[in-house]
């Protein structure tokens, strides 16, 4: 007989928090993320396989996990505009709501986006103890500012990834704070961030010279119900020369 639906739901809930609970940033970046650029951060996840479970007498090995994240540069966002932001659903706008509420609607705040890119998955000798050791010698010998080295969870190694990712926001988070309200980048004008300003004349900038779609020049613009303001600069993308 199959269990219910809310069964299964809080089985794999609990295995989610026991994955976060189990997940040691062993080595952490030695660098807070920029505030003003991108960061990219190369990272080990290092965990016991799965097989081991089934095969507890076998060879001691540790699956290593070695790829890239990217932190885009922090944008100062407001609950207004993630409002108007594609890809969120019902229980995301309901929270923005709530953020509307206490906060108000153009109260800034700092959004971190993250691409996860070009992850291998090697199998090495040695215990999970034993190969995590290794790595941070060997990068600390290298001195590598913005590598990491995680033990996680090999089934659930995604939870692992963002609880180090969430590890690195938080850690950055004030310093970056500070960087961008010493430029007047978290003042408001008329429920716009100056740094809402910024990127967009950044972005117009980029579309001008082609190295930009000006979709994606409109879709900041709408996001921030700005459009009568930038419709003639955006327009003028389309004149030809």
């Amino acid at each position: 007989m199959a269990r219910p639906y809310n069964a299964c739901m809080q089985d794999h809930e609990q295995r989610v928090s026991e994955a976060a609970e189990n997940t040691y940033v062993v080595r952490p970046p030695r660098q807070a993320l920029a505030t003003f650029g991108t960061t990219i951060v190369r990272y080990y996840l290092v965990s016991e396989p799965l097989f081991r479970e089934v095969d507890p007498r076998g060879d001691v090995e540790t699956v290593v996990r070695e790829g890239v994240v990217r932190a885009e540069r922090p944008q100062v966002v407001t609950p207004s505009y993630l409002m108007r932001h594609e890809g969120f659903g019902g229980d995301a706008r309901s929270y923005f709501e709530s953020l509307i509420r206490e906060f108000g609607a153009d109260a800034p705040g700092i959004l971190y986006t993250y691409k996860n890119e070009g992850m291998e998955t090697t199998i090495v000798s040695g215990s999970t103890r034993e190969v995590t050791g290794r790595i941070v010698d060997r990068l600390d010998r290298e001195g590598k500012p913005l590598e990491a080295v995680i033990r996680g969870v090999d089934d659930l190694w995604d939870v692992s990834l963002m609880k180090f990712i969430y590890e690195l926001t938080a850690r950055s988070a004030r310093s970056n704070a500070s960087e961008l309200r010493s430029h007047g980048l978290l003042e408001t004008e008329g429920g716009v961030p100056r740094d809402a300003r910024v990127r967009i004349e950044g972005l117009l900038e980029q579309a001008r010279h082609g190295n930009v779609d000006p979709s994606e020049v409109h879709r900041e613009i709408e996001r921030w119900g700005l459009f009568g303001e930038y419709q003639d600069r955006f327009l003028g993308l389309f004149k030809r020369h």
